[in-house]
């Protein structure tokens, strides 16, 4: 870590006192981050409850949604599950990542992150550490899901290759989304309000999206909503990428809208956290 040396003077014709600011590098910023991460994966092997949404409900939502809405919409469930895999690892990414901010919001309620005001570290290092622990959480809930939807007879036609491509992008998508959630951990004053308020914004994303329904059989007004809902650029790119292995402009919309949103609540995550230092 460099430091600078300030000059500031005590008085108007007294004597300077010397003091110093900390910088932190990109280096030390990276290292702090991965030690975050590890701090948030050591609380994930204590409570393993925290894997519950992850390894139930790709399970039951992939298997419940497939016999359920199957025959309703596509006419059977092997022609609905190219359309409902990719809209279920949509979901499930959602609701995952909505736990982070619930998470951080209990962690400052506790005055741990008291502890870490008092420690030379760079701010996004408690904010993007457990982020990053969460990405096994994102693999868990995209490889279950796909693995489930092999099990009830779906056949990807992109083969190895798409769905590793569309796993890594549903991965990405969302780490991304969860700088919202974070934001919001850092914004609310409890974690049932941050809870109460993910909600509000995951169902409306998930839902008013292509994710499990052709967007042609929705009102003109509705459609318009779904064109730029992210999700639905997520869904039909992990579809490209899952049924038929094509990179087409759908994913670059997708990884697009992905650095947008991690350009824009980022930043605004640091900065609230700073704010509550």
């Amino acid at each position: 870590m460099s430091t600078t040396m300030i000059k500031t003077p005590y008085v108007a014709d007294g004597p300077a006192i010397t003091t110093t600011r900390s910088r932190v590098s990109l280096q030390e910023t990276w290292v702090q981050i991965l030690a975050m991460a590890w701090r948030a994966l050591k609380k994930m092997r204590r409570k393993p409850e925290q894997f519950f949404d992850v390894l139930i409900q790709p399970l039951l939502f992939t298997a419940m949604f497939a016999f359920i809405f199957g025959g309703a919409i596509s006419g059977s469930v092997a022609d609905y599950l190219p359309v409902l895999i990719p809209g279920i690892l949509a979901q499930t990414a959602l609701t995952v990542c909505m736990a982070t901010g619930v998470q951080l919001r209990e962690d400052m309620d506790k005055g741990v992150f008291d502890r870490f005001k008092s420690l030379p570290i760079a701010r996004i290092a408690p904010l993007a550490g457990p982020m990053m622990a969460d990405l096994i959480r994102y693999g868990i809930a995209s490889v279950l899901t796909l693995a489930t939807g092999l099990l009830i007879g779906y056949r990807p036609g992109g083969g190895v290759l798409g769905c590793v491509a569309g796993v890594a992008l549903t991965i990405a998508a969302g780490w991304s989304l969860a700088w919202i959630f974070t934001w919001l951990g850092t914004m609310a004053r409890s974690a049932q309000s941050v809870q109460g308020i993910s909600m509000m914004i995951m169902f409306p994303l998930t839902f008013l999206s292509n994710a499990f329904v052709p967007a042609e059989t929705l009102p003109g007004w509705l459609q318009a909503f779904v064109k730029v809902n992210p999700v639905s650029h997520v869904v039909s790119a992990v579809r490209d990428l899952f049924n038929d292995g094509a990179v087409t402009a759908e994913v670059g919309w997708a990884v697009l809208g992905c650095a947008v949103v991690v350009a824009v609540f980022a930043p605004l995550a640091v900065r609230s956290y700073s704010r509550k230092m």
